[in-house]
């Protein structure tokens, strides 16, 4: 399911997540919100994977890349800012710890060679439209709501704090920047976008007031 270049940008990640909360927290709770992270992103990961094969298609998780600062075309890094790695630590600094960026993942799609031979109904088009994209995306957003409000309902120790990095994670990765998923989700379809980021800014909230 996973090849190596993605367990490395995935293992990095987690490792980056759990380093910058429990900088903000407390170092006592470094296991369990490395154990929380491992399940978030293995979660989101597993459930875009399973959509993308829906759709016949294949998709490679990658970390966040920024690669121009500007709207001009000559206004860009001579190497990509790798910004799903820096993001989270420099938050950390400038945010005083109210608040740690979650939004490093994004992924790569490409049809499979049996998707071009279907060539009506849900396969119109050979190549990916932005509609199957955004679906890919949200059916992560979605997995992570879902197993969120799971973690809530069975009890998970507050100090693993599943249920609340989970909503966090999907609230930064709903922004409509970049590669992120919301922008994926925001052009392919502009309802469900509002739909989601409308349930999760309510999860978020509730999230501040009860955990």
């Amino acid at each position: 399911m996973l090849n190596r270049k993605e367990v490395i940008a995935l293992t990095i990640i987690i490792l980056i997540f759990t380093l910058a909360i429990s900088l903000v927290r407390s170092t006592k709770v470094f296991l369990f919100t490395l154990l929380s992270f491992f399940l978030i992103i293995l979660i989101n990961v597993s459930a875009k994977k399973i959509a993308a094969s829906y759709y016949d298609s294949e998709i490679e998780m990658r970390i966040w890349e920024i690669k121009r600062y500007g709207f001009s075309p000559r206004k860009h890094f001579s190497n990509p800012l790798l910004a799903g790695a820096i993001f989270p630590l420099i938050s950390v600094v400038f945010l005083q710890g109210y608040l740690v960026w979650m939004a490093s993942l994004v992924f790569d799609i490409k049809p499979k060679i049996s998707r071009a031979v279907k060539r009506h109904g849900l396969y119109s088009f050979s190549e990916m439209t932005e509609g199957h994209i955004g679906l890919i995306a949200a059916a992560g957003i979605v997995a992570n709501l879902f197993f969120a409000l799971v973690g809530y309902l069975i009890g998970l120790p507050s100090i693993m704090n599943f249920t609340f990095l989970s909503i966090w994670f999907v609230l930064f990765n709903m922004l409509p920047l970049s590669d992120l998923d919301g922008n994926k989700i925001f052009f392919g379809s502009f309802a469900l976008w509002i739909f989601l980021t409308a349930i999760i800014a309510i999860s978020a909230l509730f999230t501040i007031i009860t955990i």
